[in-house]
């Protein structure tokens, strides 16, 4: 890799508008809207009242796959999502223009063969008023990479879930056409469409975007927690640790740390397998 060019990296702020449309679109796609009758979700998929769902910062303003130019060195074949932090200051506009502010917050070298850690973070601000919207902080796993040095902060280790049971469960049954949805929102790898793509990949079918899953944590949150009040949702980590398959339920075992402060994995019932874990997140 190229260190220092990956440390000087420079992406000019995007700015991105959104209609009730897209962020009808986006609640649809993380399944608001299931049960036509559940007025508590309504705000979300009708223009009526209308409310943003914070985890839709995730995916504004993205500036596209920078670490696949050659320049880099990066081995982005072998590139894995691996954690995704976010910070909400003010609840997001129901439609309006938001300005992504990016730099490379860290490279953090596991050593040679162990690969490395990239360390991102964007700054939402309403390009209308310049307020502070959220922080987003994301950790791609370079595992291609490693051994050949790294920079700046690195993001504090994730801990386990506490060791009993849960305080709370909330599941959510994904769709089988899920992703297909999703992907409407601006995720357009094929992996989550095209069954041959997946077969290349490894999987025996398309699975489901990983910023889908972290979207469905904070469904599970706001409806746990917040009584579905978007400006109660104050902040949520996640590492991902195996891909979703669309049509599976996910169930989210909640541990209650005091002061608004919760832990929490997330497990696709079908499999019994953890998709999210060490997990995080603050509500007011």
């Amino acid at each position: 890799m190229d260190i220092e060019k990956i440390r000087t990296m420079a992406i000019d702020p995007i700015i991105q508008p959104y209609d009730r449309r897209d962020a009808i679109l986006y609640a649809l796609g993380l399944g608001y809207g299931a049960d036509p009758l559940d007025e508590a979700e309504l705000p979300f998929v009708y223009e009526q009242h209308l409310r943003c769902l914070p985890s839709y910062a995730n995916i504004l303003c993205h500036p596209g796959f920078w670490a696949q130019d050659p320049q880099f060195g990066i081995d982005w074949v072998k590139i894995l999502h691996a954690e995704q932090d976010l910070v909400m200051h003010q609840a997001l506009p129901a439609t309006g223009a938001i300005r992504g502010e990016y730099r490379v917050a860290g490279l953090e070298d596991k050593g040679e063969g162990r690969g490395a850690l990239l360390h991102q973070e964007k700054d939402l601000f309403d390009d209308a008023t310049g307020d502070h919207l959220a922080t987003v902080r994301s950790t791609l796993f370079l595992r291609g990479n490693g051994g050949e040095g790294g920079f700046g902060d690195a993001m504090p280790a994730a801990q386990p879930v506490p060791d009993r049971a849960p305080d709370r469960i909330v599941e959510i049954a994904t769709l089988p056409r899920q992703a297909l949805i999703y992907r409407l929102s601006g995720d357009w790898n094929p992996l989550h469409a095209d069954p041959a793509i997946a077969r290349k990949a490894g999987f025996d079918r398309p699975i489901l975007h990983g910023l889908c899953t972290k979207g469905l944590a904070n469904r599970a949150i706001l409806a746990g927690y917040c009584d579905h009040d978007v400006a109660r949702f104050q902040s949520m980590f996640v590492r991902f640790s195996k891909p979703v398959m669309p049509g599976e339920t996910i169930r989210f075992e909640f541990f209650e740390e005091g002061a608004g402060q919760l832990r929490f994995r997330a497990v696709a019932v079908e499999r019994n397998a953890v998709v999210l874990d060490r997990c995080s997140a603050s509500v007011g």
